[in-house]
């Protein structure tokens, strides 16, 4: 194998690891997006839940 091949290779392999880390990073992110996203929603249908029982004039069942 030349060197030129071997240059060639190499290049090859760190432009996959990059992709690779790329990919790894952009998942982690979406992750981190639903994740937030779901507490989000979380806490509005827990304070929505709140605001209706006060409403409806009951009181919460913890002192």
């Amino acid at each position: 194998m030349g060197m030129n091949e071997q240059y060639e290779r190499l290049a090859h392999e760190r432009a996959e690891i990059a992709a690779r880390v790329a990919n790894f990073r952009a998942t982690q992110e979406k992750f981190k997006r639903e994740r937030e996203e779901y507490f989000v929603t979380t806490l509005e249908n827990a304070c929505d839940g709140e605001r209706s029982r006060h409403a409806l004039g009951r009181t919460p069942a913890w002192p």
